[in-house]
């Protein structure tokens, strides 16, 4: 809930609709949704308290919850100074509870059945020539079309793939006809957990939350492809992992999301949970990140002002388009403004924004400069009617 809070709940469901009311229909198929269809969770697990986590274990998925993804976004360049930023990420959705394996022992059915429903989104935004490439991808959860391990790790929708490539090493793989990733990303630090324990709250409804864990400062290493030329790029990237039974509060029209990666090894995120009227919810917050050290920010540890905004030629929304930004508690002040204006998504479910960053300003008497990712939801489409979560 990009996420975002990332809070990408809205891709899973729109996956679970197109793939289960439709039958046997091939992955890539899209439709616009309508929300009052999605069924009610029933038998799913809830992020109600702190969880016992578990790594490598946690690197999988997690089918007693009914909302999961795996979120990748990198700032990268060449050895030339050519900037790129890539988001991919992967959604697991269940329509229905698993039964237990004794219930579930019966007949077997059809192979293509499964409660499990993965899709996938894929962009890259290549700055030098203002240019942002998207793909959204489906598949069922079944005959080894998508899915996801925690030993070895890997989450993968046909040949879209994340995968471990030894301790601490993970390969990204993604192509289309118009653009190509293949990255090894480094784990560099443990998982931050989010919220209190990792348990990061989105509303005061219980089990209004999710279990969210991030990688930050990942070094990263490969090759992008655009308009088929091959580009060997460095830099870092950010992961999120996050599961839940979920929905967002009444009234909370959408979230501006942010992830900053600093060039003194230093990582911040935030979230900002928006009501109809423009204001911010309780429950809105994030994390700092310095080493060891880590501060767990709450709604009012921060001011966010929007400086700049702009109009999408397609969908008409304005978006936020420069910010700035101050948390008195750590004595920090930045600037955010976007490495290109267009970076919005169209999807089956809806249309967000979601980009490269650039962060610049400082802490206390040291400047601070950083790159990162934002996501902006709920200015094209609200998302306070999406239910079932």
């Amino acid at each position: 809930m990009k996420h975002r809070h990332p809070l990408p709940i809205l891709v899973a469901l729109a996956a679970v609709l197109l793939l289960c009311l439709a039958g046997p229909t091939p992955a890539g198929a899209s439709s616009r949704i309508q929300w009052g269809e999605v069924p009610a969770p029933q038998g799913f697990a809830r992020a109600l308290t702190p969880r016992q986590w578990r790594f490598p274990a946690d690197f999988g998925a997690h089918p007693d919850h009914r909302t999961e993804w795996w979120y990748y976004t990198g700032n990268l360049e060449t050895e030339a100074g050519r900037a790129f930023g890539y988001q991919f990420t992967i959604f697991r959705q269940a329509l229905v509870a698993e039964a237990p394996p004794e219930q579930a022992s019966g007949g077997r059915g059809s192979a293509w059945r499964t409660p499990q429903v993965y899709s996938a989104h894929f962009t890259v935004s290549d700055i030098a020539t203002d240019t942002f490439l998207q793909e959204e991808r489906f598949a069922r959860g079944a005959l080894g079309l998508a899915g996801a391990e925690a030993d070895p790790y890997a989450v993968w929708l046909n040949d879209w793939r994340i995968s471990a490539e030894g301790p601490d090493r993970v390969r990204l793989q993604a192509s289309t006809s118009a653009m190509a990733i293949d990255l090894t990303l480094r784990q560099s630090r443990p998982p931050v957990l989010q919220g209190q324990g990792g348990l990061s709250r989105k509303g005061p409804e219980p089990g209004n939350a999710s279990h969210y864990y991030s990688l930050v400062q990942q070094p990263t290493e490969g090759t992008i492809t655009v308009a088929g030329r091959d580009h060997a790029v460095h830099g870092v990237s950010w992961k999120d992992h996050e599961f839940s039974t979920s929905v967002l509060s009444p009234g909370t029209v959408g979230w501006d999301w942010f992830s900053a990666q600093f060039e003194d090894g230093s990582a911040l995120m935030l979230y900002g949970l928006r009501r109809e009227d423009g204001g911010k919810e309780p429950f809105s917050g994030g994390r700092w990140i310095e080493g060891t050290h880590e501060v767990e920010l709450g709604a009012e540890d921060y001011d966010l002002t929007v400086t700049a905004t702009w109009r999408s030629p397609r969908s008409g929304a304005r978006y936020p388009a420069a910010w700035t930004l101050a948390i008195p508690r750590l004595d920090l002040e930045l600037v955010i403004t976007p490495q290109m204006a267009d970076q919005e998504l169209s999807t089956a479910s809806a249309t967000y924004w979601e980009g490269a960053l650039r962060y610049g300003g400082h802490r206390g008497e040291q400047p601070l400069r950083g790159q990162g990712y934002g996501e902006l939801t709920g200015y094209a489409d609200r998302l306070d009617s999406l239910r079932g979560g």
